[in-house]
């Protein structure tokens, strides 16, 4: 494969939302190259390609079987705690395993519905810009929350939340929409995190530190017994 098979592969498909910054990236290394200098020229089109790697938007294949729950978002496993889900997510106070994954700049960012189901709730709520993989962000900085009702009534929540460079959340779905599991329901623009709140009494089968892909890693299956697992770093 040569130089440029490659660059497409890897950059392409590029989200809608990214377009309007690829073409700006790619202006201001024009006008680098015209009036300032080659050397600075250069360093706008890595900046470019990267903008372009930040906004790209693969498929993925998405395990159908009902009772699974996917991971929402491209990242590292950051955090798994028990803890009372926000109020937004309008849920109950009983304790709730969270799963946390803490996307980098390198990361795909746009995000997916870990299960299929109803949007009952969407709640945005405006904060700081934190760094994303503290505990606090889930209570400080800017995030979307969604309450999600699965077929069998229990309901699931996903929280997007801005990081120390993120600026923007980009809801894709609307409240009472369906949903399928895998479906791209938003994106957070440069650096964040996303948190998922499982059904009470549910049991993660992933573990911290664990690299996740949107669509595609198993969190939990709702179906089954199988206790809490353990990992080793190895």
């Amino acid at each position: 494969m040569d130089i440029l098979a490659t660059i497409r592969a890897t950059l392409t498909p590029v989200h809608r939302e990214g377009y309007r910054f690829v073409a700006i990236f790619a202006a201001i290394t024009l006008i680098l190259f015209l009036f300032v200098s080659d050397t600075l020229g250069w360093i706008g089109v890595v900046l470019t390609l990267w903008c372009a790697y930040f906004f790209r938007n693969p498929d993925r294949v998405t395990p159908l079987r009902e009772g699974l729950v996917i991971s929402p978002a491209d990242g590292r496993i950051s955090a798994i705690q028990s803890v009372v889900p926000p109020p937004e997510l309008g849920f109950s106070h009983e304790p709730r395993i969270r799963i946390s994954v803490f996307m980098n700049v390198f990361d795909v960012h746009v995000n997916r519905a870990p299960v299929a189901g109803r949007i009952t709730r969407m709640t945005y709520i405006p904060g700081k810009f934190i760094n994303a993989e503290l505990d606090k962000a889930s209570e400080d900085n800017e995030r979307q929350a969604f309450a999600i009702l699965m077929a069998d009534g229990e309901e699931l929540g996903v929280v997007q939340i801005a990081g120390l460079v993120a600026r923007r959340i980009v809801p894709f779905v609307r409240p009472e929409t369906q949903v399928f599991v895998g479906e791209r329901i938003g994106l957070i623009r440069f650096g964040s995190r996303v948190d998922v709140f499982l059904p009470v009494g549910k049991t993660p089968l992933v573990s911290i530190g664990q690299r996740a892909i949107a669509g595609e890693t198993v969190f939990a299956d709702l179906r089954s017994v199988e206790p809490e697992r353990i990992a080793r770093l190895g």
